[in-house]
């Protein structure tokens, strides 16, 4: 068996975009993106950040970035060969692929069954989170800088310490009473 092609960081980078564009669509950040299918007016999960938290090694996937995207680019060149799809040899086969083709290789390759199902499913977790929860920030500094999923789903903004603090109770009551030896920044003595 011959050895591992070293996957292009910019085919890489944008084969990785057009997944997590895939899982959580956004707007086209200029005309000729080819990542991004455009097929949402709002911030999707790469603005959000999907590459960023992808690439952090806490994640226990950035390791895998490489093999994963060349992977992904194997099976879209397969997937359009068994429909007779062209694909532009100009972009990584997955971008070259319409997004209604990227959404069915992906309940492909993450249908219970499927031999790699775990690695797929793992990426597309982690597109959610970079927009659900701005995992790969501290959440002060991405409300404090805009972050789009934040935002779109009306996340609080902490008060003017930094500190975020609920005056009303989510029940509309008081579901039970302080313990009296509870300190004054909310910690048990």
């Amino acid at each position: 068996m011959g050895a591992v092609a070293e996957p292009d960081d910019d085919v890489q980078t944008s084969t990785l975009e057009a997944f997590a564009d895939t899982i959580l669509p956004g707007v086209k950040r200029s005309p000729d993106d080819r990542a991004i299918a455009g097929v949402c007016d709002d911030p999707g999960a790469v603005e959000a950040g999907a590459l960023e938290l992808l690439n952090d090694p806490a994640t226990g996937v950035a390791a895998g970035l490489g093999p994963l995207s060349q992977a992904l680019n194997a099976h879209a060149v397969a997937y359009a060969g068994e429909l007779g799809l062209p694909l532009d040899e100009g972009v990584p086969p997955f971008v070259a692929l319409d997004y209604e083709d990227r959404v069915a290789l992906v309940e492909r390759l993450t249908a219970p069954g499927h031999p790699e199902q775990s690695g797929w499913v793992l990426l597309a977790m982690f597109s959610n989170m970079a927009f659900d929860s701005a995992a790969h920030l501290s959440t002060g500094e991405a409300i404090a800088n805009g972050h789009p999923g934040l935002l779109q789903m009306g996340f609080a903004k902490p008060d003017s310490d930094g500190l975020w603090r609920f005056p009303d109770f989510s029940y509309g009551r008081e579901l039970a009473e302080r313990h009296p030896d509870t300190t004054a920044s909310g910690s048990p003595a």
